[in-house]
Parts: structure tokens; sequence; C-alpha cells
């Protein structure tokens, strides 16, 4: 039978303590690094194999369980590819689950039955009494972009979405927008929320009052993002410029301006933020605020298996940097602005 993640913490501090080195070192060796001097490398492998764990090239298959709300969107499969390539690259297999289909504390169950070394969350909503489980038998588990705000004992992994959105919305008063609506995210969502705060700062900054006619929370969904773009380009005085919180909100956009009869970005700049493959699809190319996907899921697997390792990571929370991609659907205000 597999260790447990809690004995398997017990038992390298056991060996780094014997052998004279750090947890870290202890780690290497498990995972076959080559960074490691071969007599410390000997010691160690000595009193594992001691205390009853083999080495890499006599261990099963490590296990990694990623869990989605779903699979439906871009985002998930970009972050999922991420995923599986980090997790490689630590010598361990990924398996995908979804919180849909079955809840989270039934996951953790199915964790531990398995055998993983723990599992990866993405974009769920984490219940208190999970939170509590976690920490109290100290599970491994990585959060990426939760839906709430966790315990500062459960790691999470994100980008930088406050400056994103800023930067985002900067991009579009640099291009002379004055009017700016926002097609945000989740209102509960920790990402969604930072991403509207950053567009509120970019205003701000600009001596711009938000108008709150032009803030449409939503699902990041693609028919709710139609029905309000609708929304916005049916005001009075409508935005000349569009900021979605997300690549499917952005087609939201895109197909609301269709129905409208449109142009982007004659009439209207539509600014995205995931960039995801279908950013490049559409039509036209999006403007968007790309997330280091590949980064994010590789840090997640990585931090995973050093928690698994007894290894506490160096900060709760690890933000990774976002960056702007110009394409052609955003410009300078059209004739209907003027």
């Amino acid at each position: 039978m597999r260790e447990r993640p809690a004995a398997r913490h017990g038992l390298i501090s056991e060996v780094a303590r014997e052998a004279g080195v750090s947890v870290s070192t202890v780690s290497k060796v498990l995972h076959g690094r080559p960074d490691v001097g071969a007599s410390t490398r000997a010691r160690v492998e000595a009193l594992l194999a001691e205390h009853g764990s083999a080495s890499p090239a006599g261990s099963p298959p490590r296990t990694i369980l990623a869990v989605f709300r779903d699979l439906a969107g871009p985002y998930t499969l970009e972050v999922a590819r991420g995923i599986v390539n980090g997790a490689a690259d630590q010598h361990a297999h990924v398996t995908i689950g979804m919180t849909n289909r079955q809840s989270i504390s039934r996951w953790l169950d199915e964790c531990n039955a398995l055998g993983a070394l723990g599992m990866i969350l993405v974009i769920s909503m984490l219940a208190e009494l999970d939170q509590q489980r976690i920490v109290e038998q100290h599970l491994p588990v990585v959060l990426v972009d939760p839906l709430s705000e966790p315990t500062i004992e459960i790691p999470s992994v994100g980008v930088t979405n406050w400056n994103g959105g800023r930067t985002a919305v900067q991009h579009l008063l640099t291009l002379g927008h004055r009017r700016i609506g926002i097609l945000a995210g989740r209102p509960h969502s920790v990402a969604g929320a930072a991403r509207l705060h950053g567009y509120r700062a970019a205003l701000g900054e600009a001596g711009i009052p938000v108008d709150p006619a032009l803030v449409k929370p939503s699902d990041f969904d693609f028919d709710e993002a139609v029905e309000a773009a609708t929304q916005l380009l049916a005001l009075p005085e409508p935005p000349t410029a569009v900021f979605a919180a997300s690549d499917v909100q952005a087609l939201g956009a895109l197909e609301a301006a269709r129905r409208s009869g449109r142009s982007v970005p004659d009439d209207l700049s539509v600014v995205s933020f995931d960039d995801t493959a279908v950013a490049v699809m559409a039509s036209p190319p999006l403007t968007a605020v790309r997330q280091p996907f590949e980064d994010v899921g590789r840090v997640a697997a990585r931090t995973l298996v050093q928690l698994a390792d007894g290894i506490a990571p160096a900060v709760p929370r690890m933000e990774l940097a976002t960056r702007l991609v110009v394409r052609e659907s955003t410009g300078a205000p059209g004739p209907r602005s003027t």
C-alpha cells in the first residue's frame, strides 16, 4: 500500500535529520534529481531503504489528483495542460476529476483511496469544513484561482489579476476611450473581483468616475456575456470599448456587437483577459491580457509535490505576472462615439 501523505512528511523529515541534510535534499533524491552529490545520495538512499521507502526507480508511478469545476472552457484545457506537463517534470501522473460530478469532500476521500500525493483544485469554492479538514489532516492541497479566499494554511496559485485588469483599461484609455464598459466575472470570484478592482483603479487614475451602468457582472459564460454586452450597447450612451474578464466573455461581446450592427474595432473596441487559443482565432483576433497558463500549472504541480514531501511554500499565495498582447480588436474610438 502507498504511503499516506502525512506519513510521507514524517519519513522525509526523519531521514533528513538522520542524514544531516535538508528536507529539500531528501526530496531531490526521492525524485531522482541530478543535483545531489554521490556520497550524499548514497547516504540518503540507504536511509530511505532502511525506513522502507524505495528509490524512484523501484517506486510505483506517483499520482496527482487535479479536480476542476468542469472541463468545458478553453481556460480549463490550458491549465490542465500545464498541470500535466508540470507533473511530468516531477515524475508524476495526473488523474482528472470534476466537482460538478462529485463533491470536494468526496474527492478528498478518493485522493486518499488512490494513494495520490495530493490534490490540485482549480476554480472551485472550498467550503469551510473542507478547509478545516485539509488543515487539520495536513492534506497536500494546492488551489488554482479559488473562487473564495482560502485560509492562509492552504497555498494557492494565480496571476496578477488586479494589475492585468488595470493594464487592459489603461490600454483603452491610451487609445482615447473614456466610456469603457466591463463584463466582470462572478461577484464572489477572487480573480474576477481583482480584475474589476483593476478596472476601477485605471479609471480612477485617469480621473474618470465609474458609471455603475457600465459594470455588468456575470459568470464566465458566453450566453450570459452576450446578454450583458447587449444591455451595455443598448444604453442611451453606450460604451465605445468593453473590457471582458475572460476570453469567453469577450467572444460574447463580439457576438453582441455583430447583432447590433457594430464593427469591431471601428465602432467598439474589445479587450479580453486570458489569451487562450480562442483569442487568436476570434474575428477579429482579440487584444488580451495573457495568463501564463503553462507556468501556473507547472507551479501548482511543483508546489503540490513539495507539500507531499513536507516542504512548505515560501509564500501562501503565488502570483505570476500577466502581460498585454495587442491584436486587432482594439483601436481609437470610431465615428459613433463622436
